[in-house]
């Protein structure tokens, strides 16, 4: 069985983007940003790995990727921008998506039970906070890139109710960059 991670950074004050849904005030230089590059070449957008000559490695944790509309649809997204992962979109009214891009627009509760139970690499929940509120149940691991700013207003790491979940926490990596790495699993 595969396992599903929300794998993100977040602001001090707990969110994962600016209220327009953009990240331009996370950091990124810092030698958190060479821990990202070796440890999840995965979770980079296809056109970063091939800038950064990674287009060749591997997928090491992930060959699925999942993310709400908002997340797909980020100002000065692309149409296609993990076209080395399976792409899948939740929404319930995304139309005209590339070919190698597939919508979940029904419950998305059964149908990432089903990506879990499949063979093969993790599945990255990318984000976002509404997608992460709806399948907390789902979650097996969570790792938080916790960058040292504060929004005061955004997209919350997770949107919405949902019954308490606990995690226990497995490691704390802090960088010179003032970037920390805290992964935890599902109790």
């Amino acid at each position: 069985m595969r396992n599903l991670t929300y794998l993100v950074a977040m602001s001090l004050d707990g969110f994962i983007a600016a209220p327009d849904g953009t990240y331009a005030d996370f950091l990124f230089e810092g030698d958190h940003m060479t821990a990202l590059f070796e440890e999840y070449p995965d979770a980079l957008p296809t056109a970063g790995r091939r800038a950064l000559g990674l287009d060749d490695v591997p997928n090491r944790t992930f060959d699925t990727v999942l993310m709400g509309r908002g997340t797909y649809e980020v100002p000065g997204g692309l149409p296609s921008p993990y076209a080395h992962l399976r792409q899948y979109v939740v929404s319930s009214t995304l139309t005209g998506t590339p070919s190698d891009v597939a919508v979940i627009s029904d419950d998305v509760v059964p149908a990432v039970r089903e990506l879990k139970a499949e063979s093969g690499l993790d599945i990255w929940l990318c984000g976002g906070g509404k997608l992460a509120a709806a399948l907390v149940s789902e979650i097996d691991r969570l790792v938080l890139k916790v960058h040292p700013i504060v929004l005061g207003r955004g997209v919350p790491l997770f949107d919405g109710e949902f019954p308490v979940h606990k995690f226990a926490k497995v490691e704390t990596r802090t960088f010179a960059s003032g970037v920390v790495f805290t992964t935890y699993t599902r109790c």
